[in-house]
């Protein structure tokens, strides 16, 4: 599916210490403040 929208273009890398912390971004990123984030992020770039 995801084959026809390459190439892809890294907008936004986030490094953690802990995996514990990462999921926690991850969860925050998969609710509505985050899905907004994230669509704020593509529109400026």
């Amino acid at each position: 599916y995801t084959l026809k929208f390459r190439p892809w273009k890294v907008i936004y890398v986030e490094f953690f210490d802990a995996k514990a912390e990462a999921i926690k971004k991850e969860k925050y990123l998969k609710t509505g403040i985050g899905r907004e984030f994230i669509k704020n992020l593509i529109i400026n770039n």
